[in-house]
């Protein structure tokens, strides 16, 4: 597992982590899906593919995929987060700073969604791997980046994704620069929950698309966890998280500009092409992230009702 001690945001040491709400590998299944929220490697081979008029995704962005059957859920906890036991652990170590984040973004939606309604919330597993995986919406590798998938409600992610989102991408090295990664991929969860994410699968780029509004409201949605995140607690009542400073949303706000559609074109063509944008530029996926967290609260995350994004 990947070891790296990061300044600012950081874990209360006494905390203990759930492990139980993730796993080490992919669910193979024979239901097909899209990839949502595709970190910088995916949107980069989507942005190159659009540019070039070739497929270089591998597949990954296509509905209907079927995936090979791998190992069951119930090998694959075991021993294989027994380093992640504390907020500690999360505060010292890439992998178990994902579990703490899971278990907190969890924690608060648990009790954000109102639990009388069809939009109560429902735990969703994040599989956490190395190299690569399945998923019932095709591979998870280095070239998809973390991505929810809707058809198994998982997310997949790879830690070693945060040393390419500092040092290829250019987001710091603070810890919620990789939390708000986390809380982004749950936004889609959340937004599958309320029925609202398969208007992303409308096959439309461009500044005003479905898509980049999908992708700005998990941006709000994350936002509105990190206003909220010191508030949860584990299961025994023991506050997980520190309170946030000016420096842990900075460092929120680096991730959030690094993974925008025209900072990954410049980087990646020279060039930047709007009408080709899957996720949102760098200024707006910072704005969205901001009014999530000055509200606190996901009625300000309506990026459907705007067409000021």
């Amino acid at each position: 597992m990947l070891t790296s001690r990061l300044i600012g945001m950081s874990f209360n040491t006494g905390a203990q982590l759930d492990t139980s709400q993730v796993s080490s590998g992919g669910r193979g299944s024979s239901r097909g899906g899209v990839i949502i929220g595709g970190g910088a490697g995916g949107i980069v081979l989507l942005l190159l593919s659009l540019f070039f008029g070739q497929d270089l995704t591998g597949g990954a962005y296509e509905p209907g995929q079927v995936t090979s059957q791998t190992q069951g859920d119930e090998q694959l906890n075991g021993k294989a987060f027994d380093q992640c036991m504390t907020g500690e652990d999360a505060n010292n170590n890439d992998t178990c700073r994902v579990i703490g984040t899971v278990n907190s973004v969890q924690a608060y939606w648990s009790d954000a969604l109102p639990a009388d309604t069809n939009n109560q919330y429902r735990d969703a597993k994040t599989v956490i791997y190395s190299g690569a995986t399945q998923s019932a919406c095709g591979t998870a590798s280095d070239q998809t980046g973390p991505f929810y998938c809707p058809s198994d409600e998982r997310i997949y992610i790879d830690a070693a994704f945060f040393n390419d989102l500092q040092q290829k991408y250019g987001a710091d090295g603070g810890t919620l620069a990789q939390m708000y990664v986390v809380a982004h991929e749950y936004g889609h969860h959340i937004e599958n929950i309320i029925g609202i994410l398969a208007k992303a699968q409308d096959e439309q780029s461009g500044p005003q698309s479905n898509g980049v509004r999908i992708e700005l409201m998990a941006d709000c949605m994350a936002g509105v966890w990190a206003k909220n995140a010191s508030e949860t607690t584990d299961a025994g009542g023991v506050t997980l998280i520190e309170p946030l400073t000016e420096t842990d949303i900075k460092s929120a706000l680096s991730a959030a500009a690094a993974v925008g559609d025209d900072q990954i074109q410049k980087a990646s063509t020279g060039s930047v092409n709007p009408e080709s944008w899957t996720h949102g530029s760098s200024v707006q996926r910072q704005r969205w992230f901001l009014n999530g967290y000055k509200s606190g609260n996901v009625n300000h995350c309506d990026t459907f009702s705007t067409s000021q994004l």
